[in-house]
């Protein structure tokens, strides 16, 4: 397809049941609190664990890809307490998600998320200049459990997330 419409994605403050259907927002716990389903429930062991800081500089808020991982869950958030954008679809058994599934996020500087296996996922998104972020998922997630869907060719449809 050559054009697209461009829809815009309002992001939502994310809360723990807004997001569930995606993953698992993870705020502070007390130190020495016990293991409990607040705790990020990985599933990394199909492979070598790679936990790294990966510097990203601004990427705007629009996107027409949206990718997912099939073999692991994967856990982001920002370095210094910037906020982000993430736009996510729930898990599915097919080559694309629904677009009108599609939704969008703002994730505060004091928290990461844990997006579950086969999450459709579009971000990292902000306006500033750049920063920082850390990423846990397999070593090698990026070259062989990267799963994208070019939104453009299969809907003819691009988005650019709001924020609120």
């Amino acid at each position: 397809m050559a054009s697209s419409v461009r829809r815009s994605l309002l992001a939502q403050p994310i809360t723990d049941e807004a997001f569930r259907p995606y993953g698992q927002v993870i705020f502070a716990a007390k130190d020495g609190k016990a293991y409990d389903a607040e705790d990020a429930q990985l599933a990394l062991s199909d492979g070598i664990p790679r936990f790294y800081i990966m510097r990203l500089h601004c990427p705007g808020r629009r996107f027409s890809h949206i990718t997912c991982h099939q073999n692991c869950t994967q856990c982001l958030g920002s370095l210094g307490g910037q906020s982000w954008l993430l736009a996510v679809a729930p898990p599915c058994e097919a080559d694309s998600p629904a677009w009108e599934a599609i939704v969008a996020f703002v994730i505060p500087g004091n928290c990461f998320v844990k997006l579950e296996v086969g999450t459709w996922h579009a971000g990292l998104y902000f306006d500033q200049e750049a920063i920082d972020f850390y990423n846990l998922e397999l070593s090698d997630t990026n070259s062989a459990d990267h799963h994208t869907c070019d939104l453009r060719d299969t809907y003819g449809i691009e988005f650019e997330i709001m924020p609120t």
